[in-house]
């Protein structure tokens, strides 16, 4: 198939360099010309503890993409999906599909545009981040599923999950993405909180007074997740079941502990919300990633009072009115002054 990855940063720089390396041909699209030019010029480096590499690849901006593409595999931010969608849509084919490789419930805003039929999904929880133009740090695997959205097979979820593989060997795929996405947006409701800190992932989930909080929030977007039909799915050491109704103590200690284990061996130690915030200094996913779960708590009649103070402590970071610490975070406990 012609294949686009639409954003060649964390996610789509990572597996792309590895599908190029194990010999599928593929294009990389994305809006920085300064990235684009050092791919043009040095090809695709991926560094880190993982893995240390560099591939020749054909690299585009937006506006110089030409013709139709089978497949177009979107790894942008969340809050650049719109504008990606608009932007890639005249050039896929009339049988091609878009993947959402990204974090989020971007499937939905895809199928809006290009058709429910033409979307699949796809739940990625490896560790890499964007580290200057042409270089991508790869710090730690996490698992990959794919599926379509109705949860059929098809070759194409095939053809998908080959590619996949080049990159994860342990990729799979499933007959319901959407309780893998639900997944991650428990678990990275946790991830929002630890970027209000300077904490690593690690240490903010071995904190015992930041429970409180990590509790709450992945029981918010569960019993959204519930009450749209989804039973969330674990991964790395996050179990959805452990923060439900029947969850003990016992079984959220144990989660805890797995998701510190695997957060401890990756040398990717801070969330990419914390790196917007710290290093690039720029607007967070928060708005896309939560805003439609807070769209959908209100239509089932769902309070989710610690998932909107989230969203809004991490505006209060992004304009300044806060800093990144631990009184920050500590300002979601149920009991702080929410002015």
């Amino acid at each position: 198939m012609r294949t686009l990855i639409w954003g060649a940063g964390a996610i789509g720089g990572t597996l792309g360099a590895y599908a190029l390396r194990a010999g599928r041909e593929l294009t990389f699209v994305d809006v920085d010309e300064d990235h684009v030019a050092a791919i043009r010029a040095h090809g695709l480096h991926v560094t880190g503890p993982v893995d240390d590499f560099t591939v020749p690849a054909r690299a585009l901006l937006p506006n110089e993409v030409t013709g139709e593409w089978d497949a177009i595999l979107l790894c942008t931010k969340a809050l650049h999906t719109e504008a990606a969608v608009r932007a890639l849509t005249p050039h896929l084919a009339e049988d091609g599909f878009v993947v959402s490789v990204q974090n989020g419930l971007n499937e939905f805003v895809i199928a809006e545009h290009v058709g429910h039929e033409r979307t699949l999904g796809a739940f990625v929880n490896f560790g890499a981040d964007y580290l200057e133009p042409g270089v991508i740090h790869f710090g730690g695997r996490g698992a990959v599923v794919v599926g379509e959205l109705d949860g059929r097979a098809s070759e194409r979820l095939d053809w998908l999950l080959e590619l996949m593989r080049t990159f994860e060997p342990g990729a799979e795929a499933t007959r319901d993405i959407w309780s893998y996405l639900w997944g991650k947006m428990g678990y990275g409701a946790m991830l929002f909180a630890s970027a209000l800190t300077n904490d690593s992932i690690a240490d903010v989930l071995a904190a015992r007074e930041a429970r409180p909080i990590l509790d709450a929030l992945a029981r918010e977007v569960l019993a959204v997740a519930a009450a749209e039909g989804v039973t969330p799915r674990g991964f790395n050491g996050f179990d959805p079941a452990a923060f439900g109704p029947s969850g003990s103590d016992a079984a959220r200690d144990a989660s805890y502990r797995a998701m510190e284990a695997h957060n401890r061996g990756s040398a990717k130690t801070h969330s990419g919300v914390w790196r917007d915030l710290a290093v690039r200094k720029r607007k967070t996913e928060v708005d896309a990633q939560f805003g439609p779960i807070l769209e959908r708590a209100e239509a089932h009649g769902i309070p989710v009072p610690t998932t909107r103070r989230m969203v809004d402590l991490v505006h209060d970071v992004e304009t300044g009115r806060r800093p990144q610490d631990w009184a920050t975070l500590m300002a979601l406990s149920p009991q702080s002054d929410p002015a």
